[in-house]
């Protein structure tokens, strides 16, 4: 007795690899945009940073219209509280729960499930960018420079923060991670230039807070944005380092249980 296959005969095995990180990304994006925490992180503090700091004179920003100031600071507060905040806190409580473990043994690679990550975190950005642009815009925003520069530099800061919090996530407790990425959002919040300007600061601390990454994306955004400047070298030299090092020590010390 002969036996025919038929046109609907199984096919075991893995999907494709780019099927499997995009369906991964997906899943990444819509457990953040759910994740109450982690929108008021990303969505409703930059937004009413923006607008209460815009209409209520409670910061010297020097000449000029505040938003003009602010709006560049925000954007770059919106891709740490994405990239190292968001991520560090969700990163750390999936190795916790053995999710992380479990994901691992699965047919999707690790540095897949990392690019998965990554692409979720930049899928976010973009939503925060695009709504915290046309809130500013609506305050009277008047950007201009160089969009390359710019984008330079969300990609940098974006690489540069993700390796911070993907180590901060892969070395330290859930319960410690939740509490040092709070802390460190709210220092550099007020000590990276994003808000007050960083010569309110005494000129030692200048020197060393102008080598964070927060405040070379914030200043590198607003010599642009506001100033016109050109290619922000130094800015990008800065966060350029920050990425190197971050995302080495992170694939270096990551530990996934």
């Amino acid at each position: 007795m002969t036996t025919t296959v038929g046109a609907y005969a199984p096919k075991p095995g893995a999907a494709p690899l780019p099927r499997m990180i995009a369906a991964q990304a997906v899943l990444e994006t819509k457990m953040l945009l759910r994740n109450g925490e982690q929108l008021l992180l990303t969505v409703v503090i930059p937004t009413l940073l923006l607008v209460l700091f815009s209409t209520v004179d409670i910061v010297d920003t020097g000449a000029g219209e505040a938003v003009d100031f602010l709006a560049p600071g925000i954007l770059a507060l919106a891709v740490m509280s994405t990239a190292f905040t968001g991520q560090a806190i969700a990163t750390g409580f999936e190795r916790r729960y053995g999710v992380l473990k479990r994901l691992a043994s699965s047919p999707l690679p690790r540095w897949g499930l990392m690019t998965a990550k990554t692409a979720s975190v930049l899928v976010t950005e973009i939503l925060q960018i695009v709504l915290l642009t046309v809130i500013a815009f609506a305050l009277g925003w008047s950007p201009h420079g160089n969009p390359l520069a710019v984008l330079l530099l969300l990609i940098l800061g974006t690489a540069a923060f993700s390796g911070l919090g993907l180590l901060m996530a892969g070395t330290l407790k859930a319960e410690a991670t939740l509490a040092a990425a709070n802390l460190v959002f709210l220092l550099l919040l007020v000590g990276g230039g994003v808000i007050v300007p960083m010569d309110k600061f005494p000129a030692g601390a200048q020197d060393v807070l102008g080598l964070l990454p927060i405040s070379a994306l914030s200043d590198g955004l607003r010599d642009v944005l506001q100033h016109g400047a050109g290619m922000p070298w130094e800015n990008l030299g800065i966060l350029a380092v920050w990425a190197v090092v971050a995302l080495g020590a992170a694939g270096r010390f990551f530990r996934w249980e």
